[in-house]
């Protein structure tokens, strides 16, 4: 689903995109806004600015203040040319964003020569167009801007003004100590660059991982939804059905030679009020939904989900556990609401288990007067110990497992638990769910998904969230 979503959203700025004079920005979905840029240049605008007054008019350093502002004056002018000419909410295509954030770079570059190079503590600065790259620009583009902020941060190490210091005196550090400016700020580049591309990356990865969540859980909700469906259907369809039976018995009174047709008439009769009695029966359908057809019990809905995965070679077994109450009988098993995004996730949990196991599937229930715990265990391989502790979060997959079976001659299996799982991980929590994975001990092999409920919160949450389906 997110494949397709993207493909849509391709398309649509491949022939819906309103680009602007001169060419290069243009309005699209995505890539870095421009009134992000205009902002943050704002802000190095007014803090430059400042820093550069206070040292000439209240410390009373000499430094050249006129090229100063000179330099500092272009990134205003460049800002107010900017924002007359586009509006501030287009967004840029990645070319051109790396060309602003690169003649900020530059900017700063320039100030930092006039006021003193690398011994200038503001040096630092050159980490900021970096890690704004980082955070909405492909690496390719991050790189060529970290690249190119050390290397002026290189050659500001061995050409630069003076450090603007008291008349009358120079301030001069040490050749180590300039090299050891130039090492952090090497490392405070490459460390914020790292750091927010991975942020921003895992978090565009668990917003496309969600979208995909809320494409599914709406999916299984209009399925739900599908008997008020079937009931509006047969109100619609209850008056043309009757209108063909009785022009059918009006042919057959009213036609010569009707004898020649009477068995087809007769059936066009007999099918046409057995669509009718369907339709009465769809349409009646709300008045029977009372709580015995809303609610279901835990084992029937696995069996429900169960019973179109049998028939392979791999046997699915279950098992019930309650638990033994004071009069010595077992405690009543819960009842749930008919919960499209639960189903959706045991389903996915299931048939995970059956791709990779080797003979057999158990699936193990348990419950108490406050708990409800299901096991679902195959004898396959089990969890790769290098995802074990990623499992669970958007695009991890367990591919391998999935090509182990087919190299030993296996049924086709699915390519393992990516985004699938996610959802159904995700889908479950909201029930109350709290799932926990595990390999078997050896010497037996295999997976083990283990799924605990507060049951109260199973029961009545379940039910709250099968109200809301639309």
């Amino acid at each position: 689903m997110v494949s397709l979503s993207s493909h849509s959203l391709s398309s649509a700025r491949e022939s819906g995109a309103a680009f602007l004079r001169p060419g290069g920005i243009h309005a699209t979905g995505e890539g870095l806004r421009l009134q992000t840029i205009v902002r943050l240049r704002w802000l190095a605008v007014f803090g430059q600015a400042g820093a550069v007054l206070f040292v000439a008019f209240v410390l009373g350093f000499p430094f050249p203040l006129g090229w100063c502002l000179a330099v500092i004056a272009l990134s205003a002018w460049l800002n107010i040319f900017l924002t007359l000419r586009w509006r501030t909410s287009v967004r840029l295509h990645e070319r051109y964003s790396t060309l602003l954030l690169a003649y900020d770079i530059v900017q700063l570059a320039a100030l930092l020569f006039l006021t003193g190079g690398l011994a200038n503590p503001f040096a630092f600065l050159f980490i900021v167009p970096v890690a704004v790259s980082a955070a909405t620009l492909p690496p390719t583009r991050t790189l060529w801007l970290g690249g190119l902020a050390l290397l002026f941060a290189a050659v500001l190490a061995f050409f630069r003004l003076p450090l603007p210091w008291e008349s009358g005196t120079t301030f001069a550090l040490p050749s180590l100590y300039i090299a050891g400016m130039w090492v952090a700020v090497a490392c405070c580049v490459v460390f914020s660059a790292l750091y927010s591309g991975r942020t921003a990356a895992e978090s565009r990865q668990m917003s496309n991982a969600l979208a995909a969540t809320e494409m599914i859980l709406a999916r299984e909700q209009k399925l739900s939804a599908l008997d008020g469906l079937a009931a509006a259907a047969a109100h619609e369809l209850g008056t043309p059905l009757a209108t063909i039976q009785l022009v059918a018995n009006e042919l057959k009174r009213g036609i010569p030679d009707a004898q020649r047709l009477e068995e087809d008439l007769d059936l066009l009769v007999s099918q046409s009020a057995r669509c009718r009695d369907i339709l009465s029966r769809l349409s009646n359908r709300d008045a029977q939904m009372d709580d015995m057809f809303a609610r279901q019990k835990l084992s029937e809905m696995l069996e429900e989900i169960v019973e179109p995965l049998r028939g392979s070679e791999v046997a699915i077994l279950f098992d019930l556990k309650p638990e033994i109450g004071e009069n010595g009988e077992g405690i009543a098993e819960p009842v749930l609401a008919r919960n499209p995004g639960l189903r959706y996730g045991l389903t996915n949990l299931v048939e995970n288990a059956i791709d990779f196991a080797t003979t057999r599937v158990e699936i193990e229930v348990g419950w108490s007067m406050h708990t409800v715990t299901l096991e679902i265990r195959d004898d396959g391989p089990g969890f790769a110990q290098d995802v074990m502790d990623r499992l669970g979060d958007p695009f991890v997959t367990t591919r391998r497992r999935g090509e182990a079976l087919a190299e030993r001659g296996g049924r086709e299996v699915h390519g393992g638990m990516g985004l699938g799982f996610f959802i159904a991980k995700t889908l479950l929590e909201r029930s109350g769910a709290r799932v926990s994975l595990a390999n078997k001990r050896q010497p037996e092999h295999g997976a083990i998904i283990r799924l605990d409920w507060p049951r109260d919160w199973l029961e009545h949450h379940d039910l709250m969230e099968s109200q809301e389906i639309p």
